[in-house]
């Protein structure tokens, strides 16, 4: 389970890759296939309506939700916005691999009447994200699922309905900040995982998989996770070393009970009885009592030695698999090419040029709505956008 490509022509076999058996096209399941601008029109035209219908200002006014996000229309594939914003989002599902699953095989079978019964209810159990598109392909290796939605969020200012993913989880009670999605994805690996047992597969634990980046935030958590278990290895290694020590000095101040026999006796007439001088008999009593609290006290110091030992080793272990789930990304992180600092700086260059395109365009449409052109110019878009279909 994983996050999606988001090629809506790849899933509708618009075109037909290397990986792909045409001869078994036909058998792939279609859930729903809505276009998405369609789909956008459906979802938000009666919220611009209410929302223009509040605007004194004509250059306040949307006019197309969809242009409003992105500035262009719709498309086969998924489009980020300035800020982010994706014009839709994607998940892939699948249950095992092409050794153990793979279309053809008996457990195929159980693994797409796993996915049919998922998908079934899925809109019913995330009702904020609106899936336009979701079909299963069985022309590849393994049996899987892709899942195309529009997040939808509420507000009481502004737009009342959005494309928004943040607001979309939140509402269906996985919380806020980054690891919503996170919180998200595991419920519905969770729902997945009580529909195989029911059907007799057993199915791993959620991990990275194909199709996931890391983002900042879990880039960031990794590092502190490390730095915390480093701090916590560094303590425990004190602890210990307080305690050796703390033995070694005991151990130098133990009381020597072969000092006892030095001490001058004498025997007596009654049964062979030995008698000790009074201050030799006081340094007798107090030499045990002090060998009796020295060794309660080695034995607790040894149990809090052997305590700091194991939470050493426990630690050591947190941190060495830590370390080598943050060099596998470092790892992944340097052929991927992820975050690096061209790639960084030209994202935000593009991101600039939007945002400084977007504002002219505003103008644009201020001065041609101040010049009581705006019906002109809707008609200059209508023809333009008619003549531009009949040429494709």
């Amino acid at each position: 389970m994983c996050q999606g490509k988001g090629s809506l022509s790849h899933n509708n076999r618009e075109f037909t890759a290397k990986n792909i058996d045409p001869s078994r096209t036909p058998d792939n399941i279609i859930f729903k296939q809505q276009d998405l601008g369609e789909a956008y029109h459906q979802l938000f035209d009666g919220v611009i309506a209410n929302y223009n219908a509040k605007q004194k200002r004509n250059d306040r006014k949307i006019p197309d939700y969809f242009q409003h996000l992105f500035n262009r229309e719709p498309s086969k594939s998924v489009i980020t916005g300035a800020n982010k914003q994706k014009s839709f989002y994607e998940d892939l599902v699948q249950i095992g691999t092409k050794d153990d699953t793979g279309v053809g095989t008996p457990d195929a079978e159980i693994a797409v009447a796993c996915l049919k019964e998922y998908m079934e209810d899925f809109q019913e159990r995330n009702p904020n994200f609106y899936v336009f598109n979701a079909v299963m392909h069985l022309d590849e290796a393994t049996p899987h699922l892709h899942i195309d939605y529009i997040p939808l969020g509420h507000f009481f200012n502004g737009l009342e309905k959005r494309n928004a993913m943040a607001r979309a989880l939140e509402e269906m009670g996985y919380g806020k900040g980054a690891n919503a999605i996170n919180r998200w994805r595991l419920a519905e690996w969770k729902v997945l995982h009580d529909i195989c047992t029911k059907h007799g597969f057993e199915i791993s634990k959620p991990k990275k998989s194909r199709g996931y980046s890391f983002t900042t935030a879990e880039y960031g958590e990794y590092k502190d996770t490390i730095k915390a278990l480093e701090e916590e290895k560094e303590q425990a290694e004190n602890e210990r070393d307080e305690a050796q020590a703390e033995l070694e000095k005991i151990a130098q101040k133990r009381v020597k009970l072969d000092d006892i026999d030095k001490l001058d006796t004498g025997k007596t007439m009654f049964g062979g009885k030995v008698t000790v001088a009074k201050d030799d008999w006081e340094n007798i009593t107090a030499l045990a009592k002090r060998e009796v609290a020295s060794t309660k006290q080695v034995r607790k110091l040894k149990k809090e030695r052997d305590e700091a030992v194991q939470k050493y080793d426990e630690l050591k272990d947190k941190y060495d698999t830590a370390s080598e789930e943050l060099s596998a990304y470092k790892k992944k992180e340097k052929e991927g090419g992820l975050f690096t600092r061209e790639k960084l700086k030209k994202e935000a260059a593009r991101i600039s040029r939007e945002d400084e395109l977007s504002r002219e365009l505003r103008k644009a449409k201020a001065f041609i709505s101040a010049c009581g052109l705006s019906s002109d110019f809707q008609q200059y878009k209508y023809n333009s956008n008619t003549r531009k279909k009949t040429l494709e």
